[in-house]
């Protein structure tokens, strides 16, 4: 379902898409948490990216993460989109602070 969204967005430049893990919502001691409590989720998977963005010198300087990596997000910033009733936020490039290696 997902899939379909993706063929008819495609991020601009160094626009990359990302999907937010979702929120633990019970500790590791089995303890139910209240949607204030939970914290906002910095990782997430890339779901779509752009070209990338043009140098100085007017080369494209591609984006340095690819679909399916897992990041880690700043605390704020991004822009919500909605596709297909699901939520998914567009970061810059330059905005990533991390990518987790396998």
């Amino acid at each position: 379902m997902a899939g379909q969204a993706f063929k008819k967005f495609l991020p601009l430049f160094d626009r990359v898409l990302v999907e937010r893990f979702a929120a633990e919502t019970v500790t590791k001691g089995g303890i139910m948490l209240p949607e204030k409590s939970q914290g906002k989720v910095l990782q997430a998977t890339v779901m779509a990216v752009g070209t990338g963005s043009k140098g100085k010198s007017g080369e494209i300087q591609p984006v340095s993460v690819k679909v399916g990596d897992k990041i880690l997000l700043p605390e704020y910033g991004g822009t919500k989109v909605l596709l297909e009733d699901k939520e998914y936020f567009l970061f810059r490039d330059s905005d990533i602070l991390g990518k987790y290696t396998e």
